[in-house]
């Protein structure tokens, strides 16, 4: 039998600023929408530099799963949209730092774009482990 569908809110990542949630969950699977690098408090990074952006996209996606009762390790595939390719090599390394033995499937897509000038966004779908 599916289970129901639900939503993952957490005031630990940045707030969804649209016709959407941080993420939904449905049948044992957690999806997380594209996390720009967004501070909790809504104010923004896009001044700041592609590592502060790295890290603040990949702290909202990681207290996201956490809010789902998951973690880095249960990641099943991420996509990040990158506006510089000239930066895939400075997120490789900020991304096997953050998180560590955990090694999900992923795309890394050049753009040319993000909303408000951002450098990076990532989305994500990851198993919430049963209890």
């Amino acid at each position: 039998m599916a289970k129901a569908i639900g939503i993952i809110e957490t005031k630990n990542a940045a707030p969804a600023g649209g016709h959407y949630v941080q993420a939904t969950t449905y049948n044992g699977l957690i999806y997380i929408s594209g996390q720009l690098p967004v501070k909790t408090d809504r104010s923004h990074t896009f001044s700041e530099s592609f590592e502060v952006q790295a890290r603040q996209a990949l702290n909202n996606l990681i207290e996201i799963l956490k809010a789902a009762g998951s973690e880095p390790a249960q990641l099943l595939k991420v996509t990040v949209y990158l506006v510089d390719v000239e930066n895939w090599p400075t997120f490789n390394q900020i991304y096997a730092e953050v998180l560590g033995a955990a090694k999900p499937a992923r795309s890394i897509v050049p753009v040319p774009e993000l909303h408000y000038g951002y450098s990076i966004e990532i989305d994500a779908i990851a198993v919430i482990p049963e209890i």
